[in-house]
């Protein structure tokens, strides 16, 4: 495809690299010569130009989009014609598009997927409020700026509420992965039928892909005009009922009981934000900007180390004092007393616990695995709170299919340990423990099996081995079977212990 790469518009704008084609329009990143800042510049095809409608349609995404100024939509700077070249001028964000990210990343932590819906729910709050609808909400509409917040681009089928035609009876515009079925149906597109689109995407941030598959566009179209869209919980079981029940609700086939208004979602985002950031006790970058910006009711409801993070370092001062005070305190009594401080107390005597990092859990689901085994919750199995949880990937009919999944630690450099134990909110699955260094192995024969495979019992157990002296860098707890009843199994904390002195 050729490219008009060094060309200059209007005296103005210099065309630095192509960004991406269309079949209306291509766009460029381009330098404004007279304020020297780059820009992003939609440059529509001139044997597209000739066709009235077409034009027309363009012209009318520069308007539609130049009513708008926020912080979510990537705004108009200019709009003009070269040589007949119809253009809009926009400003330019560095990043990536969500779907690169989810492309990239896999499933999103949910955390983050929540407060880009949020920016993408009030970005469409205020076109609807400008009585403008996108029409094509997809995540390669989205695009992420360096600093994490999402910006909604490209509204190149925008259409005014009050504007009539342009658009023939029965046509569908869009993009059919996320089409709501009343356009796929070529009935009339209001401001739900964007909302029905940023269900869907928020269920492709939630579990990685889209929720229908078909031969082609024709067939995913007639899927969301026929089928329900799949529960969020059965490919994303740590979601809660609350964010599921959100995708539930905005992809709704009727009207009347899906959301109204994007401030409704906006609010309800909003709570599901914090309730699932106050499960997680922690908070990506990208939802600790939103939570921010949320109303000081909902902040409340957050731990208040994520409610003011200033706060974690007077409380880190205060530890210091108090660690600096009870060592003084020893040292008085050592003094007085003649003799040392008390052992630390182990759970079991004659074993030590093992310090852990934050991140030296890895999952592990070799072949015929696919590799992935919510590698995104890892650091919860070693974060000492219970109350968070790492899970395999759920399976149908209660069994994996497979010889077994696997969460292993790593403890560099090594060390000869003779313990590890599992908490769980659920027992009744089994595991077996093994042992390995180097890489690590990338399949099972390349471990060594410290423990024998048993039945957990209850909400702890613990593995006993012996590695007779020699120094494994990495423990696994290698899991063969699932809980009566359960699709998944769940591993609140895994702890690694030594032999005591």
């Amino acid at each position: 495809m050729s490219t008009l790469v060094g060309t200059e518009l209007d005296g103005r704008y210099r065309l630095e690299a192509l960004i991406g084609a269309g079949g209306m329009s291509t766009v460029y990143r381009a330098v404004d010569g007279t304020l020297e800042r780059d820009v992003a510049i939609k440059l529509m095809h001139r044997e597209i130009a000739t066709d009235s409608d077409q034009l027309e349609r363009f012209r009318r995404e520069a308007r539609a989009v130049a009513q708008l100024s926020h912080p979510h939509i990537v705004g108009v700077i200019d709009a003009g014609e070269d040589e007949g070249r119809p253009y809009i001028v926009f400003e330019y964000v560095r990043g990536e598009t969500l779907k690169d990210r989810i492309r990239r990343c896999g499933r999103l932590p949910i955390d983050e997927s929540l407060a880009y819906a949020v920016e993408i729910s009030r970005a469409l709050g205020a076109a609807h409020a400008a009585l403008i609808v996108h029409r094509d909400v997809k995540p390669q509409n989205v695009l992420i700026d360096p600093e994490g917040s999402a910006k909604v681009t490209d509204f190149g089928i925008a259409r005014s509420l009050e504007e009539e035609g342009l658009t023939a009876d029965g046509r569908v515009l869009g993009t059919t992965d996320y089409v709501s079925p009343e356009q796929a149906l070529g009935h009339a597109v209001t401001g739900q039928s964007d909302l029905y689109s940023l269900g869907i995407v928020l269920y492709e941030m939630l579990t990685g892909e889209v929720p229908f598959r078909g031969e082609n566009q024709v067939a995913v179209a007639m899927k969301h005009v026929r089928e329900a869209v799949p529960d969020v919980q059965t490919r994303r079981p740590q979601a809660s009922a609350q964010t599921a029940a959100i995708v539930e609700r905005l992809t709704a086939k009727d009207l009347g009981r899906r959301y109204q208004t994007a401030q409704e979602v906006e609010i309800d985002l909003e709570d599901a934000l914090t309730v699932e950031t106050a499960r997680a006790g922690q908070a990506t970058a990208e939802a600790t900007s939103v939570l921010r910006t949320l109303p000081e009711p909902k902040r409340r409801r957050l731990p208040l180390r994520l409610r003011h993070p200033a706060w974690l370092f007077v409380a880190a001062l205060l530890a210091v004092a108090a660690v600096v005070a009870v060592i003084l305190f020893g040292l008085g009594q050592n003094t007085q007393r003649g003799t040392g401080p008390p052992p630390a107390e182990a759970p079991t005597p004659g074993l030590q616990p093992i310090s852990l990092a934050d991140d030296s859990a890895h999952a592990f689901d070799p072949p015929p695995g696919d590799g992935v085994e919510h590698s995104d919750q890892v650091a919860f199995a070693v974060d000492r709170d219970k109350s968070t949880t790492w899970s395999t990937e759920s399976y149908q009919g209660g069994t994996m299919n497979k010889p077994g999944v696997g969460i292993y630690v790593d403890a560099n450099p090594g060390v000869a340990a003779a313990a590890m134990q599992a908490t769980t909110p659920h027992g009744g699955w089994a595991a077996s423990i093994y042992g390995a260094n180097g890489g690590p192995p990338s399949n099972l024969k390349g471990w060594t099996q410290l423990a024998p495979n048993r039945t957990v019992g209850g909400s702890k157990e613990r593995w006993l081995f012996s590695t007779r002296g020699k120094r494994y860098r990495y423990y696994m707890l290698w899991i063969t079977s699932l809980p009566p009843n359960q699709q998944n199994v769940q591993v609140s904390e895994l702890s690694l212990y030594r032999n005591g002195s």
